[in-house]
């Protein structure tokens, strides 16, 4: 049973920075908005990702960490080739593409492999931080934050950046008890070596 991680923040709140300390055999990036990576080290990276993409690399089984980055895009660009189609089922499908792709990661790939999503976030009306999904019908069908058991929120004051891993009412983070502080250094490499220790991977 594979693990799968969210990680939430704004454009420019370290997300991607946060893979900085990982070394290139350790992990696959899957560039969704084939966008460069904000650091010089080289990393094995995948651009323009799809959905196809991504599950034929992962069946290849040649990496224990993987990365989807901005994963938010893979329902946003789907969303926009559909434009043109009227209904609600095209809600329903993109939020079950999304979907199967967690439950793949869950129930296909082995336990010791864990895959990061790295999601842009929204506020809501009520001031709450969420995962960004492409409107309220989408919403209606796709809980995104509920697939995953950790969530971390990207926080940068302009100086700092770092993780959130429980929330405060505001956020939707969360992580299991006693794995982390409440806050830390956006480094997903220590993160990734904090989780396998924590779960015995």
């Amino acid at each position: 049973m594979g693990k799968i991680v969210l990680i939430l923040g704004e454009s420019g709140s370290g997300k991607s920075t946060s893979l900085r300390n990982f070394k290139e055999d350790e992990v696959l990036i899957f560039n969704v908005a084939n966008k460069p990576l904000p650091f010089r080290k080289k990393l094995r990276t995948i651009n323009n990702a799809t959905y196809e993409i991504i599950g034929k690399e992962m069946q290849k089984n040649e990496y224990k960490a993987y990365i989807v980055d901005d994963s938010q895009y893979l329902l946003s660009f789907e969303m926009f080739d559909r434009a043109k189609e009227t209904g609600y089922t095209k809600f329903t499908d993109i939020a079950l593409r999304f979907r199967n792709m967690l439950k793949f990661v869950v129930e296909k790939m082995p336990d010791d492999v864990i895959v990061y999503f790295l999601h842009h976030s929204e506020t809501t009306e009520t001031g709450k931080i969420k995962a960004k999904t492409v409107g309220k019908m989408l919403d209606n069908q796709l809980t995104v934050e509920g697939l995953f058991s950790i969530v971390l929120v990207c926080q940068a004051d302009g100086q700092t950046h770092k993780f959130i891993t429980q929330s405060d009412g505001y956020t939707t983070a969360k992580s299991p008890m006693e794995m982390f502080p409440l806050e830390i250094d956006n480094d997903l490499k220590m993160v990734d070596e904090t989780i396998r220790k924590y779960w015995e991977l």
